[in-house]
């Protein structure tokens, strides 16, 4: 039923209906098995997520929250490798996730923006092909899970370095491939059917390679990919339900 709802209700609808979703299912879960290092609340287990195939995992969508995985491990890295918490950010957080957005908001450090094609959490909306912003805007750019389903994801790399600071930095997610050495994107991958066998998603239209931080650096970037998650004991990466394998890729413009 979970992933039945996933895949029938669009986005905005789903993001509107979680936020009460989340005020009940805590009670629902409660325990003490797993842990969200974002809230420090623990619970007997995780939800389910993901639309079909690879892209279905057990256990790993916050109650409370509704960190993923990937969330959950940005937030400790942000914590243990960055200035975010601590030093004044201009900062824009491009389709803002729910379980950073309230917090990033009452951050007194950041002058926080958010913005997306249509989410109802964000504050302008727009097409990262055409950022309505002036060169060199923001000293931070969060932009998770949205390259991969751009037009053209070379000119949104483009746009993401030029509204960066010089000294900024970003960090931009994506579903990733470890197994393929390059992207793959085919034009006559059109239908859904299609887009869920190979790049794990019906509404994918590519589906990134390890030649990933090779396209971020065609951008302008100085590109380090961080095994972060390696550094975290076994005992915590079960207990957060971290991603194994998942690389940070931390961007900053010279």
């Amino acid at each position: 039923m979970f992933h039945f709802l996933l895949r029938t209700i669009p986005r905005p609808i789903l993001i509107q209906l979680s936020l009460i979703f989340s005020k009940i299912a805590p009670l629902v879960y409660y325990g003490n098995k797993y842990e969200d290092p974002i809230s420090g609340k623990t619970y007997r287990k995780f939800l389910p997520y993901g639309y079909s195939g690879r892209a279905k995992r057990k256990n790993v969508l916050c109650p409370g929250s509704l960190s993923l995985e990937r969330h959950r491990l940005l937030w400790l890295y942000l914590k243990q490798r960055t200035d975010f918490f601590t030093k004044p950010h201009k900062m824009l957080h491009i389709a803002p996730e729910q379980c950073f957005y309230k917090l990033f908001r009452a951050q007194k450090n950041l002058n926080y923006t958010t913005g997306d094609y249509n989410s109802p959490i964000a504050d302008i909306h727009f097409d990262l092909h055409k950022a309505p912003f002036e060169d060199n805007s923001f000293d931070v750019i969060f932009c998770n899970h949205v390259l991969e389903h751009v037009e053209d994801s070379a000119v949104c790399m483009k746009e993401l370095h030029r509204i960066m600071k010089p000294g900024g930095w970003g960090i931009f997610q994506v579903p990733l491939d470890t197994t393929a050495q390059k992207t793959l994107e085919d034009k006559s991958i059109v239908t859904e059917e299609d887009r869920e066998k190979h790049y794990w998603q019906k509404d994918h239209v590519r589906l990134f390679g390890l030649d990933y931080k090779d396209k971020l650096a065609a951008a302008g970037f100085n590109v380090t990919v961080d095994d972060f998650v390696n550094t975290i004991s076994e005992e915590l990466q079960d207990r957060y339900r971290l991603p194994k394998g998942e690389m940070i890729y931390l961007c900053r413009k010279n």
